[in-house]
Order: C-alpha cells, then structure tokens, then sequence
C-alpha cells in the first residue's frame, strides 16, 4: 500500500527443499502464493532444478505431467503454472545453444521500463541429480549476464538490475547500508558485470547484506521470508541514468502488517488438507530433538541416524555401508512432547524425495572421495559425507588437503580398507551421479537405483529402531578429527 507501483522480484530457490506443507503437494501451493503475491520474475536457483528440467517447465507453464506423479495435481487437479516469469540466461541447451527459460523480462514502473535479467550460479550442476539437467550447460554468470544487454536495450530498458542466484557473506549487519566487507563467490561476478548495471539482487547463500563492490550496490534479503530488501531509485528516462539508489532490509514481523484474507483462507485449505497426512505419527525416538550440527570432526547424530537408515534399507542388495551429505538433510529432526516423530517432522529432513542407489567403488575410489571432503580450493562440497554404522576413519587437521585421511585408519567393521578390493555401498541419488563435488561416485560400477525414497527408508528404520528399543546416537565416533 505504500507504493501501488512495487515492483516484486526474486533470487530464486522459491520451490524445492521446502517444508512439507508445500513439497508434499510437488510445491504447487508455493507457486499459488506468488502468484497471490504478484510475483513478477525470478531467476532459478538451484533448487527450482531440484525435479529437474522437466519440473522446472511445469511450474513454469502448469500441467500434471512431472516427474513426481504422486504429488503433482494433487492439491487440485489442474495446476495453471506460474504467472510470474523464471529468468535464466546462463541455463542453455547444448544442441540449441539458447537460454530453456526467458533470459530477461521487462516491466513498466512509472512509466520507466525496468530490464530484469536472472542467472544461477554455474556450479548448479554439482547440486542437483545429473539425469534431470542432462543437456543443459550453466554458462558463466556475469558473461550471460553482458551477453543479454543489448537486447534488452533494444527491447526499450531503460534500466537494467540483475538478479543472480550466486552470493557472499559479511560481517557486518543485514541491515546495514554501505556494507564493505563482502566475500565469496558472489564479488567476482558482480566485478565483471558491465559497469552500466547498478544493482545486483543476490541470493543462495542465507545471508542479508546491503552493500557496495566496486560502486554498484550489491543486495541480498536472507531466507525464508525474513527479510525483504526495498529498492527505490531515479531513472532519467532519456539516458538510464541512476540516482538516489537506496536499498532496506526490511524484517517482515509476524502480525505487523494486515492480513490478507484470500491468502489467509488459501493457507488454511492447504493446512488442513495437509494435516491428516503430516500428523501421522512414526515412531518414538530416544532424543529429541535429534541434530543435524557437525561436531569438529563433522560427524552428526541425525546424519549417523541417516546412513543407518539408507545401509539398512539396502542390506538384501548387498551394501556393506552406506554415505550421506549434509546438504541433502534439511532439518533437524524433531519430535512431540513424547518424543514420537510424525511423517511431517520426519519429511522435513529429508523433503527431496531422493531414491537409494546401491553401487560399487574400489577402496582406492572411496579414500579418494574422502579426501575431496576438505575444500582445498579446488574441490567444492556440502561438508564432511556422513557415515553409517562400522564404516570409521580418522583425519588429521594439520595434514595438507589432499593427505588428510591417516594412512590405515579407514576401515570397515575393523578391517582397512584395501585400496584394490571392491566394496558396495548405499547413497542416495544426488550423490550417486557425482553431485555436491563427488566425481568418484558416478564412476561407481553395478549400480542399482532401489526406486526407494531415502524417507521411506528412514520412516521403516525409525520404526525398527522403536521395536529394538535401541538409542539413536553411536556409543563410539565414526569420525575422529586428529588436531
């Protein structure tokens, strides 16, 4: 109501990893509430390849045909898509050679035509299931991004604003303006950007910021709706110049502002169509809540739980154990007052709808990958894999990446691992295609694809663990951190 003109734009990852109130309905009532929201454009993050191309064009244009048939129109039978436009200049097909997705939009602010052009960071494959992106290359952000100007001048924009799902970190305040101290990924991008582009709206990393990097502003809104950045500027409409450019964060408060009440009525349809599937309860558990934080070593117990879970769901294929990244375990796993998990709790940690992959690697394979668990620069993951149960190595702190396991201590029900025989193991299907900068996995031979979901497995092995009456957490580390 301030400003009947607001021009409402995001950084992506709207859908995917997403509570299951939305992913159990394949996000569909997230894309309804943008479109409540007028939603004008977003870039794709990440996330929005979670189902993969195919999913990505159906929240895009609507229908039912998807790659999760179980959950796609099911909320309602005929889902229309999204009204707000994907933007995506660097995602292109290879035999096309053009952008899958629109590279940019223009929309028409007080009589200025606002040119919005949207990226996702180029490592976007390494943090989805390969098959869903195969023929699709994710070109060099900022290079999309100049490559796209002079159409976009030439379809009338009189200024330009980039959003790129890339972003950074500081330590300085989200809501401090001028901030000076940016770092990551982010800064280089926006460097190479052409000088004529002013403001950079970012996304990926969880973090607010409003900042400068190199005189142009360079903003982000934190995540999950906590923070929404204000924008307002002057464009002299003849040249594109830019002036009084100021940007807020803005902390969306509970209850601050009115309620509307289509959305209102909309998110109590969905609530209560969700509850009797959420409110199923599970099992009981003997610690609550069960965490997903790393101790130094980089071990977890909800991460242990995990492994557990996907090496016992595989055991009649032959797994002898099992790995699971920290990026695919989205929450900790909470309980009720009783401590009995119900499938809402425990679909929150796992919200993919990941299948298991039963495969085998060398002992040289695995110690290789294990080594790849310390960035060294060159190598990017989500984090020390977590393991199950009689799988045990040690690291030393102090060793150069690339020679940080200790000789010997890797070992299998206490045995070492010998680098010329072959183990089988269980993983889930992001990894198994060399996902998260874990090459060696797609090289794995005799894979199997279970078809079972990872959290199918891990409800059946929460309730086996409530029949044996056993405790969740290991008596001894599987992990152990040298220095």
């Amino acid at each position: 109501k301030q400003d009947k003109d607001l021009l409402l734009v995001s950084t992506g990852d709207i859908v995917g990893a997403s509570p299951a109130l939305s992913s159990m309905w394949a996000d569909e009532p997230t894309i309804e509430v943008m479109n409540m929201l007028n939603l004008r454009a977003s870039a794709v993050g990440n996330h929005e390849f979670d189902g993969g191309r195919k999913e990505l064009l159906r929240q895009q244009n609507g229908g039912c045909d998807s790659p999760h048939p179980t959950k796609a129109c099911k909320f309602t039978p005929n889902f229309g898509g999204a009204k707000f436009t994907y933007l995506g200049a660097n995602v292109i097909d290879k035999v096309t050679g053009q952008p899958i997705i629109p590279g940019f939009t223009i929309e028409t602010v007080k009589g200025i035509k606002v040119g919005l052009v949207g990226v996702v960071l180029r490592d976007t494959p390494n943090m989805v299931v390969a098959s869903g992106i195969a023929g699709l290359r994710f070109g060099d952000e900022a290079e999309a991004i100049n490559n796209a100007l002079p159409a976009m001048r030439a379809a009338g924009a009189q200024v330009i604003v980039a959003l790129v799902h890339q972003g950074g970190r500081t330590v300085e305040s989200p809501l401090q303006t001028g901030c000076s101290k940016l770092t990551g990924d982010i800064v280089p991008v926006v460097q190479k950007i052409d000088p004529s582009v002013k403001l950079v709206l970012t996304g990926h990393s969880h973090q607010g910021y409003l900042c400068d990097v190199g005189g142009r502003v360079v903003t982000q809104a934190d995540t999950a709706g906590h923070l929404l950045t204000r924008v307002s500027m002057q464009v002299e409409p003849r040249t594109g110049a830019v002036s009084n450019l100021t940007v807020a964060n803005v902390v969306m408060k509970p209850g601050e502002y009115p309620a509307d009440p289509k959305m209102v009525a909309y998110i109590a349809q969905v609530k209560e169509r969700s509850e009797a599937a959420l409110m199923r309860p599970i099992a009981k558990i003997a610690v609550a809540p069960l965490l997903r934080k790393n101790n130094d070593a980089g071990e977890s117990p909800l991460g242990n739980l995990i492994a557990d879970a996907a090496l016992d769901s595989a055991r009649s294929l032959g797994a002898q154990f099992a790995f699971m990244n920290n990026g695919g375990i989205r929450r900790d796993l909470e309980a009720g007052a009783d401590k009995t998990v119900n499938f809402g709790q425990a679909q929150a940690v796992l919200p993919f709808g990941n299948t298991t992959v039963v495969m085998n690697l060398t002992g040289a394979q695995i110690r290789n990958l294990l080594e790849r668990q310390w960035p060294d620069g060159a190598n990017v993951t989500s984090g020390v894999l977590q393991v199950s149960q009689g799988f045990t190595y040690t690291w030393d702190a102090k060793r150069p990446a690339g020679t940080r396991l200790v000789p010997g201590s890797i070992k299998l029900d206490g045995k070492p691992l010998i680098d010329t025989a072959t183990y089988r193991l269980a993983l889930n299907n992001f990894l198994a295609e060399g996902s998260d900068g874990y090459p060696e996995f797609a090289l794995g031979t005799e894979r199997i694809d279970t078809g079972l979901r990872d959290l199918d497995g891990f409800i059946t092995y929460l309730k086996k663990l409530e029949g044996q009456g056993a405790a969740l957490a290991p008596a001894t580390p599987r992990i152990v951190r040298l220095n």
